[in-house]
């Protein structure tokens, strides 16, 4: 059901530990990546530390209830997916949900077909990049030059830089995306390979480095744009 390049990570907030188990072992055998808590801090502490994919969200949490989770995780300009789960089935509580932030809700007793669709929808949904362009090895902008096979560039001055690995990875994603915002969650995925975040400012440094070789004005980015509280941007 799942065809990503990695596999999608879920974050399951149920504090019933019979309930939490059996949806962590379903969502295992349709291919995802699976990390639980039982309580409401214990979601906010996971998604301050982690990237997931989708956050399945129970409303009755201990110490924290799902409804300020959800706020909570808005607050701080975090859009992944939520879905709710909860006993109350009134039109009155689905609106709640769903205005205080949340994308889905679904009511316990529900059944297990139809949680495995709505998850796989919101996470196929969350798929932000598009296909990226096809780009040579070569890539040139405004009199520099990327070579990303052979790991080096030509700066704004003419001068020939090494370029890291990493360096090259994160220049011909946003390259691939002209024009495109690309996320600091997204970034992290595919450049760095993993869920857990290095410090948040270390992609900031790269594009802070981009600026140097790339750009006339640094303070002014032509090419390399930061969007606060979303991602990064290249634009020849």
């Amino acid at each position: 059901m799942v065809a990503k390049q990695y596999k999608a990570s879920l974050l399951i907030a149920e504090d019933e530990e019979s309930l939490r188990e059996a949806l962590k072992l379903n969502m295992e055998l349709e291919g995802y990546e699976v990390t639980t808590v039982d309580n409401g801090p214990g979601v906010i502490k996971a998604v301050k530390n982690e990237y997931f994919d989708l956050i399945i969200l129970d409303i009755m949490l201990p110490d924290m209830d799902g409804i300020t989770v959800c706020e909570t995780i808005r607050m701080q300009h975090n859009d992944v997916p939520i879905l709710f789960l909860s006993a109350r089935n009134s039109s009155a509580d689905r609106v709640e949900g769903l205005k205080k932030g949340g994308d889905d809700y679904l009511t316990k007793p529900f059944n297990l077909e139809e949680l495995l669709l709505r998850v796989d929808k919101l996470v196929t949904k969350n798929k932000k990049i598009k296909e990226p362009q096809t780009i040579n090895d070569v890539y040139e902008f405004d009199g520099c030059v990327i070579d990303f096979g052979a790991h080096e560039c030509v700066d704004k001055d003419g001068e020939k830089r090494e370029l890291s690995k990493k360096e090259a990875a994160l220049l011909r994603l946003l390259t691939e995306h002209e024009g495109e915002v690309v996320s600091r969650e997204q970034i992290l995925q595919i450049v760095w390979g993993y869920n857990v975040y290095p410090t948040t400012r270390t992609i900031d440094n790269f594009i802070l480095n981009f600026r140097k070789f790339f750009e006339r004005d640094s303070r002014n980015p032509r090419h390399f744009h930061s969007i606060r509280g979303i991602g990064y941007k290249f634009t020849k």
